[in-house]
């Protein structure tokens, strides 16, 4: 498993090697010639209002332990996007933490609207992409949920170790890109969940993508955008995805895809139409 002092340290390092020096006129170092990529140190620190030695030693993972306004200055120097700059944050451990544990199940009115939501497929997951709740249209896209050992009913998981969803991802790289950033920041906010950690260390002992993916400190979350499937019923589906965060559940997200257009509408509808043999034993039959 990543160590949490190494990691601060490859981000750090990885934020600062992506900047172009040429794109900050207040620093006197930056038209002398270069040899590597990026910002120095002696700059970064400048701009954060530190001592070189001291990003020398963050970058080195020395055991240093940055405060909350140490933090803020470098996220503010390496120019940090906002969701880069919480996991800056919570790598340095200095986000507040709720006293609550994260979900293992899903509360009933989210159970229910995610039913609610039904022809639409939806599913609600908590941060370490366990599914909580599905819908008969997400079950009808990618597998029978139920028909899962529990410990398999995991987003990603399926998408990694299960061959037929394996399958249906056209663009799987892009799917594991994603997977790996919500998990990187859930790790980086939940160090205490063993669960969490154990996933993970099972992802990168089993799936080679996932280990070449996970040494790439990336932790930018899509959280809308488009996802093409191949489905063995219905052929090529292309389908829009939206993830949303309940209020007063910020660790699980709501995924909803929507049919890009009409021929995927139509797709959709025959996943989701009945069987010959459903039609003929109605909705009162029994074993």
């Amino acid at each position: 498993m990543t160590n949490r002092t190494r990691e601060l340290a490859t981000f750090l390092r990885s934020r600062r090697e992506r900047l172009d020096p040429r794109d900050f006129d207040d620093l006197p170092l930056r038209r002398q010639s270069r040899r590597t990529p990026g910002l120095r140190r002696e700059e970064v620190a400048e701009l954060a209002g530190v001592s070189t030695d001291y990003v020398v030693r963050l970058e080195q993972a020395r055991g240093l332990r940055p405060s909350a306004d140490v933090v803020e200055a470098l996220a503010g120097a390496l120019r940090l996007a906002p969701n880069e700059r919480a996991y800056l944050f919570d790598l340095a451990q200095q986000r507040p933490r709720t006293a609550d544990k994260p979900a293992a199940t899903a509360s009933p009115p989210l159970a229910r609207l995610v039913a609610d939501l039904s022809p639409m497929p939806a599913m609600l997951l908590n941060h370490r992409f366990d599914i909580l709740a599905w819908n008969d249209g997400m079950a009808a896209l990618l597998v029978d949920f139920g028909a899962l050992p529990p410990a398999q009913r995991n987003l990603v998981w399926l998408c990694l170790l299960h061959p037929q969803v394996r399958a249906h991802y056209v663009d799987r790289e892009s799917v594991v890109r994603d997977g790996i950033a919500h998990l990187r920041t859930a790790w980086a906010a939940h160090p205490e969940d063993q669960a969490l950690n154990e996933l993970i260390a099972e992802f990168l002992a089993r799936d080679a993508d996932f280990a070449r993916l996970w040494a790439e400190p990336d932790v930018t979350i899509n959280g809308r955008g488009c996802k093409v499937m191949r489905h063995p019923d219905v052929g090529e589906i292309t389908l829009n995805f939206e993830v949303l965060t309940p209020a007063h559940d910020p660790d699980q997200w709501l995924l909803i895809f929507r049919p890009a257009a009409d021929g995927d509408r139509t797709a959709l509808e025959k996943l989701m139409a009945p069987t010959p043999a459903a039609r003929s034993e109605g909705p009162g039959a029994t074993d």
